[in-house]
């Protein structure tokens, strides 16, 4: 159980490029010896992205409802105006 936390460790400071020169070159040494090593690893990356994308979707939801809150609520009416009177 501890060597797979520790290589989970290990995977994510390579993907964010946390690793020293060295560890770094005996971690894709890992790699290039251990299949399962290397797939977990992208699977890591992989799940990472979806994280980030999902986060993106997130924001851009959130950013959205109050861009409909300002834009589109009788009660924002003047501040929707000041804000597109810098953009005439």
């Amino acid at each position: 159980m501890r060597t797979s936390l520790n290589n989970i460790k290990l995977a994510e400071d390579y993907l964010n490029k946390q690793l020293p020169t060295g560890d770094k070159l005996l971690f894709e040494a890992r790699m290039l010896l251990d299949h399962d090593m290397l797939t977990n690893v992208k699977a890591q990356r992989h799940a990472v992205e979806l994280v980030k994308q999902y986060s993106r979707e997130q924001l851009r939801t959130e950013i959205e409802a109050v861009h409909q809150t300002l834009f589109n609520n009788k009660q924002h009416r003047t501040f929707a105006q000041r804000v597109l009177s810098f953009f005439r």
